[in-house]
């Protein structure tokens, strides 16, 4: 369903969430994961190619486009992402006037297109066009944080221990277990004082049940 009732505004953070239609899956296979993580880091700073295009180029033009693009000014920072298999949770800030509203549109039209023709398909692959819930505190920001990191434990995809080592949440990258470029972790783990502290937080059952019922609005799910 439609879904733009929310106001962005520069410098605010959003929890953006969408899911495949009638639920159906949107990531079959690690491919699929890497596919939709590589195009994020590539359109949030608003190329002027598609991906489909730059993923055909020769490794020494990747590199010469790259060296160029990474000078642009990001339109968002991604901040936390979580992927599962039939739906994604992103946490966003806006850079650029309008810049999380194309930078959501160049992914998922590029993920969509990516998918459909892998898996022989027709028709939108998501719900909707996105939903996104403004962030308005910081409390609200690393409870987010939090529930986004722990989606794949709640649904039981995975072991709680083994999330710092789990490739489709960015929770490896607040450990300092993953390195890149276009997770960008100060804005959370500067309510903490180490990251052991944040990964306490997170690995604190208890506690995130009982705040769970502060974030349901937040979530939107």
């Amino acid at each position: 369903m439609p879904y733009r009732k929310t106001i962005f505004v520069d410098r605010g953070i959003y929890h953006v969430i969408n899911r495949g239609v009638n639920r159906s899956p949107i990531f079959k296979g690690q491919r699929d994961y890497e596919r939709f993580l590589d195009v994020a880091a590539f359109v949030r700073c608003n190329p002027s190619i598609r991906f489909s295009h730059y993923n055909r180029m020769s490794f020494k033009d990747k590199e010469e486009f790259l060296e160029k693009l990474n000078k642009n000014e990001p339109l968002v920072d991604i901040l936390s992402f979580g992927l599962m298999p039939n739906h994604f949770h992103l946490l966003l800030k806006q850079l650029k006037e309008g810049g999380a509203q194309i930078f959501m549109r160049n992914l998922q039209n590029s993920y969509g297109k990516y998918f459909n023709v892998k898996y022989d398909r027709v028709g939108t692959v998501f719900q909707s066009v996105f939903k996104a819930v403004p962030i308005e505190t910081d409390e609200q920001l690393v409870h987010v944080s939090r529930y986004i990191h722990l989606n794949p434990v709640s649904s039981n995809i995975i072991r709680i221990n083994e999330l710092p080592k789990y490739e489709w949440t960015s929770f490896g990258y607040y450990m300092g277990q993953k390195q890149n470029k276009f997770i960008n972790t100060t804005d959370v783990l500067g309510h903490f004082k180490t990251k052991d502290q944040y990964k306490e937080f997170v690995f604190d059952q208890a506690d995130y049940q009982k705040e769970l019922e502060k974030v349901k609005h937040l979530v939107g799910e």
